[in-house]
Order: C-alpha cells, then sequence, then structure tokens
C-alpha cells in the first residue's frame, strides 16, 4: 500500500521543546465537531430516507455503505495529497470538497433520487476522508509522548459533541414532517408519490445548504490561519507496548500490532455506526419504546452524548490506568450491554442500548494511536490503513441491515457484540507489541 501521510516529512521542522500547542489544537478540535455532527446526520437520514423511498433495513444501509466506502476509496490518495500539497492545504481541500457534497444533497432532494442521494454522501465522506487522515496523526504527534491517548480523546469528545447535537438538530428539521404509513403511500397514484417523495426528500436541503455554508468558511479560516509544524518522524512509544526499535521492519504491513489495531479500527467503527443506524427504527419498534421517528430522534443523541461524556472522563482516566486495560474493559461492558437488549424488552433494552455509547467513547482513539505506536517512519502509512479501515462502517451496518430483514431488527445486534469481542481482544492482547 502506498504510504499515506498526514503531516508531510518534506516541509515540516520540529518545535523546540515546551512549544505551546494549545491554540493549534483548539483550532483542529473545530474539525473533529464539524465531521462528528455531519458523520452522525446519516442516523437521522436513514429513517427519513427509508420512509420516503419505502426501503427494506438492507437497501437503506446503502446510506452507510455509501459514505464509509469512501474512507476506503480515499485514504491512500488522500495521504498521498497531502504529502504533496501539505497538511494545512489538505485540510482546505478536504473542507471544500466536504461542502461540495452536501451542496448535492439539494439536487438529490429537488429530483428525489435516492441514488443521486448516495452519491452525494460519497463525495461528501471523500471530504471527510481527508481530514481525518490530516487531523488525527496530527494531534498524536502535538504534543508529550505519554499523553498522545488523552490528547486524542480530548479532542475526540468534542468531535462527540457534534455527534450528539446532530440527532437534536436534524429530528427538528427532518424528522419533523408527517411521514404516510405504506397503506397510505399505496394508496396514491403515480403522480401523487412522486410529489409526495419530493416534498419529503426536499426536508433535507436546508440543513445541507447551511452545511455546505460552514464548510466553505471553515475552509477560508484554515487558509489563512498558521500551525505549527511537526517533524513527519516524531513518533510517540504508547503505554500496552514495549519501546524497542522497529527501524528494521520494512514498511507499516510489518507491524502485527498496526494490522490487528487496523481490524480494530473496521469492528469499532462498524459495530458503533451499527447501533446508531437502528436506533431510531429500533426505539420504534412496539416492544422496545414505541416512539414516533421524531422523538427516537432526539433519544438517539443520549447514544451519542454518552460517548462525548466518556470521552472527557477517558482523557483523565487514561493518565491514571494503562489505555490498552481501560480499552479492554470497555468493550467487554459495551458488548454486554448489548446483549442484554437484546434479550429484554421495554425500558432495560431502551436504555442498556443507548447506555453503549458511553463505553465506546474511547475506543477509536485509544485503538488508532495504540495502533501506530512504534512506527516511527511508517506513521503515515499506518495513519492510511487505520483511516482505510474504517469502511468497517459501510459493511457491518450493511451486513446487519441483511440479517434484520431476515431475523428481526433487535436479533440483528449480535454484530456488534462479536464487533466488541474482537475489540476486548486487541486491547487485552494484540496491542501488545511486545507479544510479537
Amino acid at each position: 500500500m502506498a504510504s499515506s501521510i498526514s503531516v508531510p516529512s518534506n516541509t515540516l521542522k520540529s518545535h523546540p521543546g515546551g512549544a505551546n500547542y494549545t491554540p493549534a489544537l483548539a483550532v483542529l478540535t473545530s474539525l473533529f465537531f464539524t465531521w462528528g455532527f455531519i458523520t452522525c446526520l446519516n442516523d437521522i437520514l436513514i429513517p427519513h430516507l427509508k420512509s420516503v423511498f419505502t426501503l427494506s433495513y438492507s437497501k437503506v444501509m446503502f446510506i452507510q455503505f455509501s459514505f464509509f466506502t469512501a474512507y476506503a476509496v480515499a485514504s491512500i490518495p488522500s495521504g498521498w495529497l497531502v504529502e504533496k500539497v501539505g497538511y494545512k492545504q489538505g485540510i482546505v481541500i478536504g473542507l471544500l470538497t466536504a461542502g461540495a457534497g452536501c451542496l448535492l444533497f439539494y439536487p438529490a432532494a429537488g429530483l428525489g433520487s435516492y441514488p443521486l442521494f448516495l452519491g452525494a454522501l460519497f463525495v461528501l465522506a471523500a471530504g471527510i476522508t481527508l481530514l481525518q487522515v490530516a487531523a488525527n496523526p496530527y494531534v498524536a504527534v502535538l504534543g508529550a509522548p505519554g499523553t498522545a491517548s488523552s490528547r486524542l480523546i480530548l479532542t475526540q469528545a468534542f468531535n462527540s459533541l457534534g455527534t450528539t447535537l446532530a440527532p437534536l438538530v436534524g429530528a427538528g428539521l427532518i424528522l419533523s414532517l408527517e411521514v404516510k404509513s405504506a397503506t397510505a403511500l399505496a394508496a396514491l397514484n403515480a403522480e401523487e408519490l412522486a410529489v409526495y417523495r419530493t416534498g419529503q426528500a426536499g426536508a433535507v436541503q436546508v440543513p445541507y445548504l447551511w452545511l455546505a455554508l460552514v464548510l466553505i468558511v471553515t475552509a477560508a479560516v484554515f487558509a489563512v490561519i498558521k500551525l505549527p509544524m511537526i517533524a513527519a518522524e516524531q513518533n510517540h512509544a504508547q503505554d500496552g507496548a514495549d519501546n524497542g526499535s522497529f527501524e528494521s521492519k520494512s514498511n507499516a504491513w510489518s507491524h502485527p500490532h498496526l494490522v490487528l489495531g487496523a481490524l480494530g479500527i473496521f469492528m469499532y467503527v462498524g459495530g458503533e455506526v451499527s447501533i446508531g443506524s437502528f436506533l431510531v427504527n429500533y426505539l420504534g419498534q412496539p416492544q422496545i419504546a414505541g416512539l414516533m421517528e421524531a422523538d427516537a430522534g432526539r433519544w438517539v443523541a443520549l447514544y451519542w452524548g454518552g460517548a462525548m461524556v466518556g470521552r472527557f472522563i477517558g482523557s483523565y482516566l487514561t493518565r491514571v490506568f494503562r489505555p490498552h486495560r481501560y480499552l479492554a474493559c470497555n468493550a467487554i461492558v459495551a458488548g454486554a450491554l448489548v446483549v442484554i437488549s437484546m434479550l429484554t424488552a421495554g425500558r432495560i433494552a431502551m436504555w442498556s442500548i443507548l447506555a453503549v455509547g458511553f463505553f465506546n467513547s474511547i475506543m477509536f482513539p485509544t485503538i488508532f494511536t495504540l495502533a501506530i505506536a512504534g512506527l516511527n517512519k511508517h506513521t503515515g502509512q499506518g495513519s492510511g490503513i487505520l483511516c482505510t479501515a474504517i469502511v468497517g462502517g459501510a459493511l457491518i451496518p450493511l451486513l446487519q441491515g441483511f440479517i434484520a430483514d431476515h431475523i428481526g431488527i433487535q436479533h440483528a445486534f449480535f454484530l456488534p457484540v462479536l464487533c466488541y469481542c474482537y475489540i476486548a481482544y486487541y486491547g487485552w492482547k494484540g496491542c501488545l507489541r511486545k507479544h510479537w
């Protein structure tokens, strides 16, 4: 795999010790908030477009498939682009690309075209991929080595602030329109059905036009600000692995803890996105909570809000406990909560699935920093591999949608349970470099 880096080695220089990186981290944190907000709006789009186009669970999961497939397609080219133009220009291009994707929602809604919605989501996600390839490892090296996990968890907490607010905003703007039942839709003629679908799809036009404006303005801000430059070779050894040299390795793929970490990212994103994607419909089930879509959409904010609270707490606890052990414990609890939700009904099933968000909180940043630990000159390539693994958010929800169509939405949650089992293994043993 071609090298993919977020901090170009041919342009960056190290700052002297004691440099103040707080202003740079504050600016970069705004990116985490923005892409968190946009990504979580998919959880509102899914039930809305499912109703508008009368889709099955497997078909509506093409929303997440289109969005997260962009990570597999765009991660490596994004790394190459950042290496050529610099990380700041890469961020600007990423923001503008994401803005273009948001603008495409307008014709998609106007034409009432589900395939065009999917295309717009792919373009939007390609821009976000470029932002992720640049920002995640940059935050990891922007400070003291021993606090890399804590620092990335803290910035990810603001990502979770975006994911918490998105369902509230989306439920109010997108899910507030009355949705006709399948029986009522069947009574409409072709012309009436086309008008109805166009009107319902149009509910997404204004929110995404505002998002496009925000992204374009943010791109303008990043084009003029100055950010500190950090040597690409600078890398950190994380707790949970020995500090031995890995310079003899020929590339990032030669590091087992990186490869296993990529699978961990695949499982984590897949499991988290699967749960979030089904929540509105799940909470609408009579045996769970029987909520209307707009009300269920607001409850989804608790799932993502739990992740936000967990990340603020986790940014401290990962300084107290070994990050890899904390990761394993969180994965075990998350898996247990999903099992409880599968085997119960009513409020217990509802609250146990919502509580999973809290324990998801530290998984992505912890897996990421554990996986790139000790890669040194191969850190950039490792970053590209890890960002490519986010494609789990495309494949696992799609598979869960297929399963839900056949055995029901509640029992289909066994798939995220398997994901958490693997993450527990990675935290307990798979990330230990001395083991390999």
